[in-house]
This record gives structure tokens, sequence and C-alpha cells, in this order.
């Protein structure tokens, strides 16, 4: 029981910071944007895809002010993947909802997702470091992109282009990186399971 409350105490201390408080604002925003998606009219989905492309403006802001300003908290560390994971998320299962996005390949990211989560949960117990991969922050930026195209798919802008392909196609390319990036995660992990041997 004390160890939970110094943990606990530990995550608190110096966790109120703007990265933070960025990170806030993205979870807070998944809600919005789900209401608002929830029945997506031509209006509704390009105020929708402003929310989302504002809350995805956050989790580069947040993470950038933090290391410049070496602002980086363990709640930040916590909280920030959480957030990400959750905003994507939320976005598919509704994409997959309106026939916009294959559930196979909402499945795969998803299972992807729970599979690093989970690694990243069994490391911190651990004490391990699994530093972010160079592909997954690749990943990231094209789902968002992936996404955004897909939302937009029900309004005006789509007489500018076919969306609904351009999405597919970069949400494929993100399914792709996401493996890999996975892949990488999975043999980081390994490798100091290895050393330490655990």
């Amino acid at each position: 029981m004390n160890r939970v409350l110094e943990t606990w105490k530990e995550i608190g201390q110096d966790s109120v910071n703007l990265p933070n408080f960025l990170t806030l604002v993205r979870i807070l925003l998944i809600p919005v944007f789900v209401v608002i998606f929830l029945v997506p009219t031509p209006d509704r989905s390009l105020l929708a895809a402003v929310v989302f492309t504002v809350a995805a403006v956050t989790d580069l802001l947040d993470g950038y002010i933090a290391r410049r300003t070496g602002q980086v908290t363990k709640l930040g560390k916590l909280l920030d993947p959480i957030a990400d994971k959750l905003l994507v998320l939320s976005a598919l299962i509704l994409l997959v909802n309106i026939d916009r996005v294959s559930a196979v390949v909402a499945l795969l990211i998803i299972a992807r997702e729970l599979a690093v989560t989970g690694i990243r949960a069994i490391a911190a117990g651990e004490r391990l470091i699994i530093a972010a991969e160079v592909t997954g922050k690749y990943k990231m930026a094209l789902q968002v992109v992936a996404i955004v195209m897909l939302i937009l798919e029900g309004t005006w802008l789509a007489e500018f282009g076919n969306l609904h392909l351009a999405g597919t196609g970069t949400l494929y390319l993100s399914l792709v990186l996401g493996y890999i990036s996975g892949g990488q995660y999975v043999w980081s992990f390994w490798k100091q399971v290895v050393a330490k041997g655990l």
C-alpha cells in the first residue's frame, strides 16, 4: 500500500505544466470529436476534422515543449500514449461504423496498439526503458493524415480528389509502418530482457 502511495506521489510531483495540460486537452477533445462525428453530415464532418486535427496537433506540441523545456514528467509519459491511442482508435471505430474503413484494418491497428501498450506496461514494471521509435512517429503522422482525409470524404472538399482512395492508401501505409515499429519494440524489449537475465 505504501509503495502505491509513493508512486502516486512521484507521479503528482511537477505534473502540472503546459505539456500535461495539452495532453489533457487532447483527452477532453476526444468525446467532443465523437459526439460531432457520430452523425456525419457534411458540416459536422468538416467540424469533426477540425477538432481531430487540433487534438492531433496538441500531440506534436506537448512532446516538443516537454523535451525543449525539460518538463518531462511521469504523468506525461503515462498519459501521452494513452491519449494518442484513444484519439486514433475512437476515430477508426467511427469510420468503420460508416463504412469508410475496413473492420479488418481497424482490428489490425487496434491489435498492434494493444500489443505495444502491453509490452510497454511489462517493461515499465521491470524498470526497462523502451525508447519511442522514429518509425512509430511516422506511423502516427500517417494515421492522422489518413483519418482526416477519410473524415473529409463526406464534405465539399471531396470534389478536389478521391479522398477515400488517398485516405485508405495512407492508412494501409501507416499499418505497415505500425507493424514494423511494433517489431522494433518487441526486439528492443527482448534484448533488454536477455541482457538483464529476466
